[in-house]
Order: C-alpha cells, then structure tokens, then sequence
C-alpha cells in the first residue's frame, strides 16, 4: 500500500500547486479533464467496483440499500463542501462566510475522500471476505480513477483556498486534504486485521463509496452540458475515458 500512498498524496500535492505557481492555467482544460475523470469513475464503477460488491456475498438487497445510502450522503457532503469534488472552483453556499466556511468545505472534503480511500485496501479486504472462486479484477483499476479524481478536486480545493486564505495556510489545507485518502486506506485495513471491521462492515464501506462515486460521476456529466448542447470535445473525451476503463478492466 505504499505506493498507493505515494501516489494518492503526490497527485493531490502536485495538481493542487498548479494554482499557487500557474494561476492562469486554461479553465478549458480543467473542464475537459474532470470530465474524463468522472468518465472513468463512473465506468469503473459499473464495470468493476459494483460487480464485485454484488458478487462478495454480502447479500444483494442490502447492498442496494448501501449504494443508495452512499448516493444520498455524497449530496450531504457536497453540501458541506460547495461541490468541490467535482470540480466547483467557488464557495457558492459559504460565500461571504470566510474562513468559516472554508472549515465546513474541509470537513465535507475530508469525510468524502477519507471514504473513498477504503477501496484501496481492495486487495487485502475484498480478497478476504470473497469467497465466489471468481476473478477479482487488480485494485489498480481503481486506483487509476481515484487518482483521476482526486486530482480536479485538489485543484479545485486550492483555488478555493488561495482565494479566502494566505498562501501558507492553503497549502497547510492542501496537505491534510491530500492525506485522507491514505488515512482511509490504512485505517480499514487495520480496522479489518485486528477484527473490529468484519466483511458485512467491509461491504457497508464499499457500497457507501460506490454510491458516492455514482452521485460525482453523474454531476460531472450533468453540468458538463447545463443545456443539453451537443459538445463534441466533451463526448469525445468521455468516450474515450469509458474506453480505458474497459480496457483496464477486462485487457490489462
């Protein structure tokens, strides 16, 4: 899981400067890569993530109910945090609140990819409480579209920071923000090891998360085109995006 460390904390440190040290980066090319992002997401999620939950033995109608659940708690979060996990640069609800705000948008943030860390103890968890004799497909799938997302909501984060915040404290932000997902890596995993976390609270964890990822996924695609304009641009990198997916899942 090291490595998955590495990257997870590098990608959100890296892409979030960008805003400190390139303040004019295009707006385009932010929106057309949170759109293959919630491309992907929403395809590994279909592809990958889902079957595998309905596959663990969890028992299917409970699932369901987690996966919803976990849709309805993103839109709590997103509440939280103005929608920064999927790309809104502004504080929209908290504006004119200040550095208040900005705790509340850390808390929403914080909570959401804490989350979406526990995926990445897939290999040791899904593993271990799988016991179909089917295929479980490499965690590296999903770790490619946490990455992909995690790296617009960094951006995202930072421009919101540096525009209410000094230089230092937003990076401060940008850190703890970057360590989340690895907390919530490390700590299911040790949750699970020492028998405090037992598969049906493995399958609640997922399905939480996958729901969650639905609900991003999809509010990309939605207000990538608020007026239901063609944009060939857009269509094409979301195909494409869907195209990796399928290849990282069933090819490589």
């Amino acid at each position: 899981m090291a490595i998955n460390f590495i990257l997870l904390f590098l990608t959100a440190i890296g892409v979030g400067s960008i805003v400190f040290f390139a303040p004019n980066f295009r707006e385009n090319y932010f929106k057309l890569a949170l759109v293959f992002a919630g491309a992907y997401l929403f395809s590994i999620t279909i592809l990958h993530i889902i079957p595998e939950l309905f596959a663990g033995g969890f028992g299917t109608s409970q699932m369901g109910l987690y996966i919803l659940i976990g849709f309805l708690l993103q839109q709590i979060l997103e509440y939280l945090s103005s929608g920064i996990e999927h790309g809104h640069i502004h504080l929209h609800h908290h504006e004119g609140s200040g550095k208040g705000g900005v705790l509340t948008v850390m808390l929403g943030l914080f909570i959401h990819a804490f989350l979406e860390g526990t995926l990445l103890s897939h290999g040791s968890l899904m593993e271990s409480v799988t016991h179909t004799g089917g295929h479980i497909h490499s965690g590296k799938t999903v770790l490619l579209g946490i990455i992909m997302h995690k790296g617009p909501a960094a951006f995202a984060l930072a421009a919101v920071l540096s525009s209410v915040l000094s230089k230092r404290l937003s990076f401060f932000l940008l850190v703890l923000f970057a360590l989340a997902s690895p907390l919530g890596m490390y700590s299911s995993a040790y949750l699970y090891e020492l028998g405090v976390l037992e598969k049906e609270g493995v399958g609640i964890l997922y399905g939480l998360v996958a729901g969650g990822f639905l609900h991003i996924s999809t509010t990309i695609f939605f207000e990538s085109s608020p007026h239901h304009k063609l944009q060939l641009n857009k269509m094409l990198i979301s195909f494409l995006a869907a195209a990796l997916a399928i290849l990282s899942e069933y090819l490589i």
